[in-house]
């Protein structure tokens, strides 16, 4: 590099491309330097190395902007020709070493998990340990943990239907209604279930009639929706419970489900790089729904040839499979919701995991299918 190429010449104990104090004839610095000499000195700005951007990180930082400066230290409001003892690149006190725009790159960040997964590990184990022993003490215990998570699932969604789109769905039938679905489902069976269900959305229609109309239709479809979507779906979880092994098979159903979420969350979070559903769940991915099946589809078969009576291996296979997929698409669909809302979470109830329809979403919509599966495969007994 040549002694031009700083843009300002060497002066004395001004330091250059080498230390060789100064070159005779050189103009000197300073406010009295014409246009010309400015322009001839005017210093060219240092521009840093861009990190090279790559894989799915790529974006458009590192492209010119039409209408900015040339340079990236450079501010369009500067004058384009300055004396140098005027710009603010050069330094004042030319005994000072010119320093360089270059800053050192950020150091790498850890990935993170996204959630404090010492509180959400212990809420979890706490949920599982009262779950386990009212399943296994006595089953109406067990009836009345599904109505109570129902009743909070319920009230989670109307408030937050209430503060983001101000739908205001009636709390009190559907919290009544909800819990009396469960209770008909555990000692009548799907009649009883269906039964609750259109008493409910009568009631939910007869007590909006007391208030203005305006939003009426709104409002009704609104609790009528959450009247199916978490108390009806939660029944067949109770009508599960009724069958001889019915604690077994709510187990089952329950260690799947987890299992599933787990393979889903462990394998996505370590390999994930295709996004499954980018517009609804950008941290999903293909990679995490195939953990989940793979983890379900391997917990399946154990449980139908171990835990299950008269169940066989390959049916716990399809089992699993299909937890898996429902268990996905129940993410998704609260997912979807939430995306509405223009919120992350339903609540705040569970630290660590949100609320209790951030932990039902994938339960819900697998509930049915499971009960299905096993009446199919070994009856309803």
């Amino acid at each position: 590099m040549n002694q031009s190429s700083w843009g300002v010449p060497p002066q004395a104990g001004y330091w250059g491309p080498s230390d060789q104090g100064p070159v005779q004839g050189a103009a000197p610095a300073g406010p009295a330097y014409d246009a010309h000499h400015a322009q001839q000195t005017r210093p060219m700005p240092i521009v840093p190395d861009e990190p090279a951007h790559g894989g799915d990180q790529d974006d458009d930082r590192g492209a010119a902007r039409t209408g900015g400066p040339l340079f990236r230290d450079e501010t369009p409001s500067t004058p384009p020709f300055q004396a140098p003892s005027q710009n603010p690149q050069v330094p004042q006190n030319p005994q000072e070493p010119m320093t360089s725009a270059a800053q050192p790159a950020p150091a790498p960040q850890k990935r993170s998990a996204g959630r404090d997964l010492g509180a959400a590990i212990g809420v979890g184990v706490g949920l599982g340990v009262v779950i386990v022993a009212s399943l296994f003490v006595v089953k109406a215990a067990f009836v009345g943990v599904i109505a109570v998570a129902v009743v909070v699932g319920l009230w989670e969604l109307t408030s937050r239907l209430a503060e983001r789109k101000s739908i205001k769905a009636p709390i009190v039938p559907l919290a009544v209604g909800g819990a009396a679905m469960v209770v008909a489902g555990y000692v009548r069976g799907p009649e009883g279930a269906w039964v609750a269900m259109a008493l409910t959305a009568l009631a939910v229609l007869v007590w909006r009639m007391t208030e203005p109309p305006e939003g009426y239709l709104k409002d009704v479809t609104a609790a009528v929706f959450a009247a199916f979507y978490i108390p009806f779906l939660a029944t067949f979880v109770a009508m599960m419970l009724t069958a001889d092994d019915g604690a077994r098979r709510v187990f089952a159903f329950l260690l799947l489900a987890v299992v599933s979420d787990t393979g889903a969350y462990a394998v996505g979070w370590r390999f994930g790089k295709h996004k499954l559903a980018p517009r609804i769940s950008p941290g999903k991915t293909r990679e995490g729904l195939l953990g989940a099946v793979t983890f379900a589809m391997a917990a399946g078969a154990l449980c139908m040839q171990f835990l299950i009576e008269d169940g066989t291996w390959w049916q716990g296979l399809v089992l699993g499979f299909a937890v898996a997929a429902s268990a996905t698409l129940g993410d998704l669909g609260e997912s979807m919701i939430k995306r509405d809302l223009g919120i992350k979470d339903m609540g705040t109830l569970l630290p660590g995991h949100g609320g209790i329809m951030d932990r039902l979403d994938s339960l819900l919509p697998t509930a049915p299918v499971v009960w299905l599966l096993l009446v199919l495969f070994v009856g309803s007994g």
